[in-house]
């Protein structure tokens, strides 16, 4: 497992869906102090409509401009405006019934709770559970899909300056946190004489 370091710089924070992205990207955007980009909220408009490409990938440049941010999400349609400038991506890589059981425990939270995500859009039990669009068909679906595409994008070399870190683990990610947390506090702390 990597060391962390206390400097967040451009960080990306990729998987499939339900992985825990968001609240990764959250928490080290809290940790680091670098603004935090959730893709999610600059794709999907109202009604779960998708932003056409063109303004999707504007809003992703305009976020990312900065010199230091953490963002989550995968999305392809972007990779070319977004992972030349990220410096550091991460990947939580956890096993397909754990994401599973994540998915389906987030949807029926969501579903219960009405919370709602990004410009008002709602997960609603008939959405989970009686639709084609459902996140837990996607995940089952996609996952090996997912996992393949990232895994032949790091081997493939065609970004060398990445710097990968792979979580299999959630208490691998967590571990990764709390040294991280430990590391800018021992920073900010005044040097003793």
């Amino acid at each position: 497992m990597e060391t962390a370091s206390s400097t967040p710089g451009r960080t990306l924070i990729v998987g499939i869906s339900c992985t825990g992205k968001s609240t990764f990207a959250c928490r080290l955007a809290g940790i680091s102090g670098a603004p935090w980009i959730e893709l999610d909220e600059l794709f999907w408009s109202e009604r779960w409509q998708a932003k056409p490409k063109d303004e999707f990938t504007r809003l992703v440049a305009e976020a990312t401009a900065g010199p230091a941010w953490i963002a989550d999400g995968y999305y392809g349609r972007v990779r070319d405006v977004l992972w030349p400038q990220t410096e550091r991506l991460i990947w939580l890589n956890y096993g397909k019934p754990r994401v599973l059981w994540r998915s389906l425990k987030r949807s029926i939270g969501r579903g219960l709770s009405s919370e709602p995500l990004w410009h008002g859009n709602r997960e609603t039990f008939r959405k989970t559970f009686l639709s084609r669009d459902s996140i837990l068909l996607w995940v089952y679906t996609k996952f090996e899909q997912r996992r393949r595409e990232l895994s032949a994008l790091r081997e493939s070399g065609a970004y060398p300056h990445l710097e990968w870190i792979e979580f299999t683990h959630p208490s691998q990610a967590e571990r990764w946190l709390c040294e991280l947390e430990q590391a800018v506090r021992r920073e900010a702390a005044p040097e003793q004489r």
